[in-house]
């Protein structure tokens, strides 16, 4: 390969909880199928990896870094992780995705083992491990983005406890057993006991108007309006416990490990550990496992830490307490130049305008990637926005 710098096409994931029109519009083609496009994944995951324009065709990414891994990770990303460690992404959230926690990388590593040793399939459904990786991710909202993320604080969980007459009984258990006292006792209800306490508090909510800061609306939309006959999901408890964060474009969230969150609504870029590590705690119908939830979940009031990232001329950082992946977003002027040199392998989406970065031209919805040990230039040819990905070794912008 003579060049360093090629065209990335990613791939549309089309799971159920996504939207119809945001990816599409995006990335420029038309949804005749009127299929849900919930993600696009921009990297080299082997189940669904991103291809490259490359001079002798379109070509998988994850098979040209097994090929010439230091060529498309540098020698030292491939000597920490052999593989490319990033995931970048883009979402766009219609329903509220599940409740889940990931685990940390020492106890993924003990989980893969265990459940390799007992003989699980790694495509079993009952699964929670399918590598030995941490997952921390950052997500950057591209407009109006509503999530779920870590227990309120506990003035505040006490104040909804005496608030919802439901849970009246339940401020005692608090008070008493903290964090994990409450979150176990109310996830290891019989489904008998979680209906009898939860129809009550949906009835009631159902038949109210609600803002998206309050549980009320979320619950409302979770069971669109109608009550249902019984088995309320268990992760219900978990709108009123957790603290709902509404994020402006250019804000961001990191999700460490062991923090509770869920995606409710919006669009966002993401860039997360390439890993499948998820425990699950309910709003879905895949596997949940409570007892491996509760070992892993972070039992604390958690205050968000809403990021707006520093500015570095053209650039704005997001810093991240994490060596597997950093994120920035470069927002251009017509006629202004973003320089730097790549460490490592960098991705760039563009979300609006149009950029000259030799040999290519890029537009809207088009990603490009920059292999490391590459000095380069980005021109914006009109107004423009990026996102780039990357692994934060020593940086090099000069713009």
């Amino acid at each position: 390969m003579k060049h360093k710098i090629f065209k990335l096409q990613g791939k549309v994931q089309h799971y159920a909880w996504g939207g119809y029109e945001f990816i599409p519009s995006l990335l420029g083609f038309e949804n005749i199928e009127n299929k849900p496009c919930a993600e696009y994944w921009m990297g080299a995951h082997p189940t669904a990896s991103a291809m490259l324009e490359t001079e002798d065709g379109l070509q998988e990414w994850y098979h040209l870094i097994n090929q010439n891994p230091l060529m498309h990770l540098g020698e030292r990303v491939y000597r920490r992780f052999e593989e490319l460690p990033y995931l970048f992404k883009v979402l766009d959230v219609r329903e509220m995705l599940s409740i889940q926690v990931h685990p940390a990388k020492e106890e993924a590593k003990k989980g893969f083992e265990t459940e390799e040793a007992t003989g699980v399939p790694i495509d079993a459904p009952h699964r929670n491990y399918k590598d030995k990786n941490h997952k921390p991710e950052v997500m950057v909202a591209l407009g109006e983005f509503w999530l779920l993320h870590g227990f309120k604080k506990e003035d505040e969980l006490q104040e909804v406890l005496n608030t919802v007459e439901e849970f009246n009984f339940l401020s005692k258990i608090f008070a008493r057993d903290g964090y994990y006292g409450l979150y176990k006792t109310v996830m290891q209800m019989t489904q008998e006991e979680a209906d009898l306490l939860l129809l009550p508090v949906i009835k009631s909510e159902i038949t109210k108007a609600h803002t998206k800061d309050k549980p009320g609306y979320w619950i409302s939309k979770l069971y669109k309006g109608m009550l249902p006959d019984s088995n309320v999901d268990k992760g219900t408890f978990s709108i009123y416990f957790f603290n709902i964060v509404r994020l402006k474009e250019g804000e961001a969230v990191f999700q460490g490990a062991g923090v509770p969150h869920a995606y409710l609504e919006g669009q966002n870029v993401e860039l997360m550990a390439n890993s499948d590590n998820v425990l699950r705690g309910g709003l879905t119908s895949k596997h949940i496992d409570v007892p491996e939830l509760l070992k892993h979940m972070v039992f604390d009031g958690t205050e968000p830490d809403i990021l707006k990232g520093e500015v570095s001329g053209h650039e704005i950082v997001y810093k991240l307490p994490v060596e597997d992946f950093g994120i920035s977003a470069i927002k251009l002027e017509n006629g202004q130049k973003y320089v730097s040199e790549s460490e490592s392998a960098e991705i760039f989406l563009v979300t609006s305008g149009e950029v000259l970065c030799l040999p290519l031209i890029c537009r809207k919805g088009e990603a490009f990637v920059i292999l490391p040990g590459t000095k380069y230039t980005i021109s914006a040819v009109e107004n423009a926005v990026l996102y780039k990905a990357f692994v934060p070794l020593e940086q090099k912008a000069r713009n």
